[in-house]
Parts: structure tokens; sequence; C-alpha cells
């Protein structure tokens, strides 16, 4: 399936009339300043006081909000905001120079508004585009693929000229699902309204007990068991239940939600229906990555017509007192949103800074009430099982990892894409199927995951061995891993919430030292420092990103050292910073005293 990637930017905004449209509800803030910056480009102060002063908020609220989220802007930005992806798979593709090329072309500072306000261009985190890059955003909403030099050019043409970007070339927005090999989940799905029919049929408990016969565990990485997410859930006592999806796939070379959520979302709503009728739900949410904010009127179509078809809304197909329905909070670009309980906050209107934990969302989760997190594959498998059964599910894969997993490949491949095996499939047989070739090393799960070297490729992916979020990406021998590894500290670095100091502070000493490599003015001391850092962030931050931040450090470092000694400059020690003082500093601030508590990582 093939969508038209375009969306129109709304016509200018007022304050009073966003926040009546959302019944002055001070959890609405980050969709009010979402829908008035896409109405008025930024988001001005006296706009933000406005807001503040309607939903009975303070202003150092409703500014820090604004802050926290890399799509808002609180300074005056282009017109044309065009933001290239900057995820490693990118960069291979030359989205570095492309960038270039157009800042040379519009003459404009990578990262700077022009002069007469018409454009601005800049980087952001992966926009989950890895198969059909390089790519990039126009203004939060248009996504373009494919980019090429002579695209470039025309796109620089189109700006200087002031032609609204909804009228460019519909063919540079196009995505391509490019499912490569589908199984259960990618392949013939069940009608809309099947699996609840058989649902209906049961007691919400006898459907849970079927859930946890499968061993289904979630999608999203951490691999938690749903069956007992559901039941701990149904159990809370609470005034209301909750159902959200996590469709924030911020990880890094991950873009299998999108592909579910372009063309089976009937799947994955029917899967959070089936949820409500098991935990007491009567409202559900879709968190919506800010980069796919092309794909919320497709969404919301999907959603009309279930309701359409009472498979959303009250009485559910006839039952009375099953009444659900689902809404969609689109995201404004933080990674670290990925966390269920940064999600959240997040949907509470706030900043997305990870929660401490106990206790935990099932018990005291959205607006303080029992809540079930889930990821966007998660509940697409459930539908399946409704349908098939529990014991179905369980013979596939291995024992204790169960089904199947759908993987997002991209990297040095003949045949990117989307790619459905059973947990236990071999690495080599990946690598084979997409048309891998003097393979180096393959990234599997992202930043976050782990990094695997040719010797590795007989291992097989599974909670038992190696388990993922999704992400494979690959690296010939003619790359760099030492700067595979810069681009994701790079990443985490600029991602990092801020909220603790070993994650904010660590996470930059990181860059800071592969920065001084990368100039030739390392030594062996500044590939030490970097173990310690690793060690010392590893079980002292407050959530799973700043303990996931060192992971491709250390996997890169014991597995690909000539990639870090070819940048050590042995015969001279000028260094930008005092080791002892560095590794000094490291320890103070990555110190367990920081927090307390260490967040399980992204669902």
């Amino acid at each position: 399936m093939i969508l038209n990637c375009q969306a129109p930017v709304g016509p200018a905004s007022d304050v009073s009339s966003l926040v009546a449209q959302h019944r002055a509800d001070p959890h609405a803030l980050v969709q009010i300043l979402r829908k008035f910056q896409a109405g008025n480009g930024w988001l001005p102060r006296h706009a933000l006081n406005e807001m503040a002063d309607a939903l009975g908020l303070t202003l150092a609220h409703v500014e820090g909000v604004a802050g926290f989220y890399r799509f808002f802007h609180t300074q005056p930005v282009g017109t044309y905001r065009v933001l290239f992806s900057d995820n490693i798979t990118d960069r291979l593709l030359g989205s570095e120079a492309m960038l270039q090329q157009l800042c040379r072309l519009l003459k404009v500072s990578p990262g700077q508004m022009r002069g007469d306000g018409l454009v601005s261009v800049a980087t952001t985190s992966c926009t989950g585009l890895c198969d059909q890059g390089p790519a990039a955003l126009v203004n939060h909403h248009q996504v373009l693929t494919q980019l090429t030099s002579e695209r470039i050019e025309q796109i620089a043409e189109l700006i200087e000229k002031r032609v609204p970007n909804a009228l460019w070339p519909q063919e540079w927005s196009h995505v391509d699902d490019q499912i490569r090999l589908a199984d259960v989940k990618l392949g013939v799905q069940p009608a809309p309204g099947v699996a609840l029919l058989g649902v209906l049929a049961r007691e919400p408990q006898v459907v849970l007990d079927d859930i946890k016969r499968s061993k289904l565990r979630g999608r999203g990485g951490a691999g938690y068991a749903t069956g007992t997410k559901w039941q701990l859930c149904r159990n809370a006592q609470g005034q209301n239940h909750y159902v959200i999806c996590n469709a924030d796939e911020g990880e890094p070379g991950t873009f299998k939600d999108r592909v579910l959520l372009t063309s089976y979302a009937d799947t994955l709503f029917e899967g959070m229906t089936i949820a409500a009728w098991v935990v007491g739900a009567k409202r559900g949410l879709v968190y919506l990555r800010g980069e796919y904010r092309y794909l919320l009127e497709h969404l919301q179509a999907v959603l009309q017509r279930r309701r359409e078809q009472a498979l959303l809304g009250n009485a559910i197909q006839g039952k009375v007192g099953f009444d659900f329905d689902i809404e969609i909070h689109v995201g404004a670009g933080a990674y670290v949103c990925g966390e269920e309980s940064a999600l959240i906050e997040s949907l509470e209107g706030k900043r997305g800074t990870p929660r401490i934990r106990p206790p935990f969302p099932v018990e005291h989760g959205y607006l303080g009430q029992p809540t079930t997190v889930n990821n966007v594959e998660t509940f697409c498998a459930v539908t399946h099982i409704a349908v098939h059964g529990g014991a179905w599910w369980a013979r596939i894969g291995t024992a204790q990892s169960t089904g199947t997993k759908i993987h997002s490949v991209s990297g040095d491949c003949d045949r990117p894409g989307i790619y459905e095996y059973p947990f236990g499939t071999r690495i080599g047989r990946i690598l084979q199927d997409c048309g891998a070739h003097d393979t180096q090393a393959v990234q599997v799960g992202g930043p976050s995951g782990v990094c695997l070297s040719a010797l590795e490729f007989g291992r097989h992916l599974g909670f038992e061995d190696v388990p993922t979020a999704g992400a494979f990406m690959i690296f010939d021998r003619s790359r760099d891993m030492f700067e595979v590894a810069r681009n994701f500290a790079q990443f985490f670095a600029h991602e990092s919430c801020g909220f603790c100091t070993p994650c904010r502070v660590g996470t930059e000493l990181v860059v800071r030292h592969l920065d001084k490599l990368k100039r030739g003015y390392g030594s062996s001391e500044d590939v030490q420092v970097l173990y310690e850092l690793d060690k010392l962030m590893h079980g002292a931050t407050h959530c799973g990103l700043g303990a996931a931040a060192c992971n491709p450090l250390r996997d890169t470092i014991a597995k690909f050292r000539p990639a870090y000694e070819q940048h050590l400059n042995s015969l001279h020690f000028v260094a930008s910073f005092d080791m002892d003082a560095e590794l000094s500093q490291a320890r103070r601030v990555t110190g367990r005293n920081d927090t307390g508590a260490h967040l399980e990582n992204f669902e």
C-alpha cells in the first residue's frame, strides 16, 4: 500500500478556539500547542501565556512543555522548515552532503533561519523511513523520501518561488510499505470485527487466560508478558481503566510500526478493543510519534469507519455495557516518550519525563488510573491470537519467545524493507534473504540494542539469545564502525530528557570524547574513559535511555577495536580535556545517589 503523505497546513489558529475545542482540558496542552503551531508557524510567548490562563496552568509549566519537545518552536523558524533525517543509514546514503547542498542553494546556514524568514534547514533524529532514505520532513507534517541531488535542486527552486509544499510533486512523498517477507501478522488479515465477535462470546477472564496461554511478550523491546500486564491492570482498583497504544516508534532503524499503522490499522484497533474488553476500559489512546503525523488523517478515517460498523462506541456489536472508543494523540518529537511512563506524562500534557516506579502504570497510569500500555505490533498479535487461539501462537517460535517478530531491515543490503520471521530465526538467514554482502556488523534492536560481528551471525533472534525491538541495521566492511557508534552517541545526547545528571552529563561526555578522537587528538586514555563512562552510566540513570546509551559504544570497542585505534594519536597527548578531571567528574555525576530508581527499558 502506498499513501500520498502530504498533509495540509491548517489555517492560522487562535488560542481560545483551540482551548474550547479541547474543553479547556489542561491534559490536552501538547495537542493545543501542536495545533496552534501548525496554524501559526511557532509559539510566541504571548500565546503561551494565553494558553496558561485559559487552562489554569502557570506560564512556567506551559513554557516548560513547549521547550521540551524538539518539534515545538518558541522562536521564529522558516516558513519552510526542512529537517533532514540524521539516522546513520541516511548518512550512509549521503544525507549530510544533501543538507549542505540545500543550504548552499538557499544561502542559509544549517540550524539557522534565513534573514527573510523564508526557510530554515536542520536535522532531526530518525524519521522511520530508513528503507527509503535519505529522507526529510517539511514543516513536521510532510515526508520526503529517496532524496537525490537533483531533487534537492528542485526543492530549493520551489522554496525560492514560495510554492506551497502541498503542491510539490506527490511522488516525492510516497512511502512504500516494502514488505519483503510476510508471515502470520503481515499475511491475510481477519475481516474487521471477526476477532472481536469471537471475544465477546467469551468472558473477559477466559480471553485473558488464552492470551496467557499464548505466552505473548511485548514487541517493543523489553518483552514483558502481555497476559500478566493485562491481569494486573484488570485487578487494579480504579474509577476508570485505560488502554494505550505506544506508536512512538523512535528507535533509529525501526519502521515496522509505520507499516502496521499504514496498512493494518484495523488489526491494531481491534487488538486495542479486545484489550479493553479484558481489562474493563472505556477509553483508548494511541500515542502517534510526531514524525508519523502524515498518517493522522488515514488513522482517523479508519476509526470513523469502525464507529459506523459498531466496532467502536457504545454497546459495541450490541453488547450492552461494552462502551469503548479510541482517540489519537500526536507527539512532538521526543524519543524518551517511547518509555511508557514518559508517554503517559506527555498524554497528560506534561514534559515527557519518565516516572519513578513503583507504582507501575497498570495500577497508577494515565490520570492516576489503571492503564495498560502496549506496542503497535503487540496489539496486532492479539487480534490474530483471538482468531486462532493461544495454543496456536505458542507453537510458533521458541519456548520463551513465541510467535513471530517483524524486522525493519536497512543499511547495506539489496532489499531493505520489512521481514517477518518466527522467533528463533538465525541472523545469517535474514542477511541472506535481504541480499547483504560482505557484512561486518549488524545492529539489532537499534542503538539501544546489540551490535553483532560476523562471528555472531549464527546466533538466533529471541529473548533467550538476541532480543530486539525490530531494527536490523546492516553495515558492510566499507563502513567505519567508529562513525556508527559516534552517530548513536550523538543521538542519545540529543534525546536525553535532561532530568537526571548521569544521563544529561554522561551522554555529553561520551560525545565530547568521540569528537576528540575524530579530530585526531585522542589517545588510549580516551578509550579507557569511555569504558568507565559506560560502567558508571549503566546502573545510575533514571530510565532506560541512559542505561542503554553506551550499548553501541561498548559493543563496537570490544568487537571493532581497530576502528577506534585508527583515530588514536599515540605520538602526543595534546588533549582537549584533562583526563583525570574528566573521569572524576564522570564518577561524581553518575553516582547512584542522584536518583534511586532505574526504569525498565522501552516496552
